[in-house]
């Protein structure tokens, strides 16, 4: 027990140190000490204090370098660094990138009245504006066979006048059968081009200027003065997959949203360094689609919520390894399946599963599908220690050996079994009617498709049910303890964090409602906890009376 405790002391001083030394290291990023006044020689003064007059060129070229040619698609003459504005703009493409190839964008500050080609003192960042991602692939009718592209096609073909073109009438469009799906990355188009220009007059002091700015920062001489250039960022954070347009031979010409604002210091270097921590993951092999569910926690809240969700996260961290900790724990002693749900244990093996097949369908991010996988198989040594499973091998065949049960887990065994076939009554209709509906009226890439979306939808919709058996078995035996509480206990902690997640991160309404519906579940534990003193003359989790040890001991006396 002093083992177990001081481990737990371990690594809760671990987790406070690594809280504390994260906070010093982003107190480090946001704050940049300036020059000092009386140190004049050493400061590096902004441009921008002087008021120039400034113009904005963006252009379009098949190289970063712009060789080949380059392309202006906007311009802004009076171009104010402290007004945030928002331009569509429809960009030609050229033939090369039509056929899978690349487009990038030359953004352009540079003094007013002469090109960013002649003047010596201009500011310039490369954007790339096509990317490569693998199509996600149609999804269709399994009745009729109909895909959603036909479908959207046969509508607006009966809503206008037929007008003899058998283009429009063979619904193959875009170059590409309606079903076919290459399975190669394709070109991809980013809708949204998004930069920045810091727009404090802040003096850098050259003995410590900062690494990360360092690489942006352009610095000329003016007489005795150290002079920089706007500090120009191109923010690749807000290229979202949900603004990508696929190319194809038919998209001649595309709109591109110009997205303009103003940053401060601080948030220049925390977005830097965020963005190049997306880039190192990218590199360690994550695809488009792993990094934009990173980008969606920097994108989609503002900076207070993100400096909330780092302390969620964190404590979240914290509470799954303690949970984790003691539920192992709590298993592997377990000896006794007396007062414990077994339908229960089954149904979360199953549940996890179904979710973890769900997540590897629809092409998750490994960041959830790891974390998933580990649970499932945790679930399964669960089930393997519930129904006192012995695998035997044979020849390279298992056999697999049931234990026994008790008397008193026979008596836990009826209650669950009676608790199951009330809830059979209403969930398997319920489980069946959905996944008709979903046949009948809803698309999907295969039948494997719809049926692992039919099995989760269950387990999201009315997979706290399940639950429902270990409060009858509660109700049954007047008692709650031989149920792991602390394990429980940091699971409830997660849930409620869950619970600010569900207002701070995107995420499916199905998942977002499964948070909230736990909350009840654990209301209703901690009402029987109060209504269920712990009897000491009960077996408790590991399947031992408290009153048993003091009993042999006096025997033995």
């Amino acid at each position: 027990m002093f083992l177990k405790s001081s481990f737990t002391t371990l690594v809760v001083g671990v987790f406070v140190v690594y809280v504390l030394h994260t906070c010093w290291v982003m107190y480090g990023i946001v704050y940049t000490k300036p020059c000092d006044s009386h140190r004049g020689d050493n400061c590096i003064t902004p441009l921008l204090a002087s008021n120039p007059k400034l113009q904005l060129s963006i252009y379009t070229t098949l190289q970063p370098n712009a060789e080949g040619g380059h392309t202006m698609i906007h311009r802004e003459d009076n171009f104010d660094v402290n007004s945030k504005f928002e331009r569509i703009v429809n960009v030609s493409l050229p033939k090369k990138t039509r056929n899978n190839g690349t487009l990038y964008a030359l953004i352009f500050v540079h003094h007013a009245g002469v090109t960013p080609w002649q003047d010596p003192r201009q500011i310039h960042l490369v954007a790339q504006l096509t990317t490569y991602m693998v199509p996600k692939p149609p999804e269709i009718s399994l009745i009729s066979g109909e895909d959603q592209t036909q479908g959207k096609k046969e509508e607006a073909l009966q809503k206008k006048p037929h007008d003899g073109n058998p283009a429009a009438e063979s619904g193959t469009g875009a170059g590409r059968g309606p079903t076919s799906t290459p399975d190669h990355p394709v070109s991809h188009w980013r809708s949204r081009l998004t930069f920045n220009i810091v727009s404090d007059p802040f003096h850098f002091d050259r003995e410590y200027l900062p690494s990360d700015v360092h690489r942006y920062l352009r610095v000329f001489q003016n007489g005795k003065k150290m002079v920089y250039l706007p500090l120009l960022f191109v923010d690749e954070l807000s290229n979202r997959v949900k603004d990508l347009v696929e190319i194809n031979k038919t998209s001649v010409e595309l709109p591109l949203t110009i997205c303009y604002d103003s940053i401060s210091l601080g948030r220049l270097r925390f977005w830097i360094h965020m963005q190049d921590a997306v880039y190192s993951l990218q590199q360690f092999g994550f695809t488009e689609k792993d990094a934009d569910e990173i980008k969606g926690i920097f994108v989609d809240t503002n900076l207070y919520f993100l400096a909330l969700t780092f302390f969620v996260a964190a404590f979240h961290l914290l509470f799954d390894f303690l949970a984790f900790k003691n539920d192992i724990s709590f298993w592997k002693q377990k000896k006794s399946m007396v007062g414990m749900s077994s339908k229960a244990v089954l149904w979360r093996c199953f549940s996890t599963i179904v979710i973890f097949l769900y997540l590897l369908d629809e092409q998750t991010s490994l960041l959830v599908l790891i974390p998933a996988g580990i649970g499932s198989l945790i679930e399964v040594w669960k089930v393997k220690k519930a129904f006192k499973i012995q695998v035997f091998w044979k020849g390279g065949k298992p056999t697999f050996l049931f234990g026994k049960l008790d008397e008193s887990e026979r008596r836990t065994e009826e209650y669950d079994t009676l608790a199951m076939k009330y809830l059979s009554y209403l969930l398997y209709p319920l489980c069946i009617g959905g996944a008709v509906y979903a046949l009948i009226f809803l698309r999907y890439k295969s039948w494997y498709s719809w049926v692992i979306n039919s099995l989760v939808n269950g387990v999201y919709a009315f997979g706290f049910l399940f639950m429902l058996p270990q409060l009858f078995v509660n109700y049954k035996l007047k008692s709650v303890a031989h149920l792991p509480w602390k394990a429980f206990m940091y699971k409830a902690f997660n849930t409620f964090i869950d619970d600010v997640f569900a207002f701070i991160i995107t995420m499916p309404t199905s998942h977002r409602l499964a948070c909230f519906r736990d909350d009840v579940v654990f209301l209703i534990y901690l009402y029987q906890r109060w209504l269920y003193p712990v009897d000491k003359t009960r077996v408790n989790e590991y399947g031992v009376s408290y009153d048993e040890t003091p009993k042999r001991k006096n025997h033995k006396d």
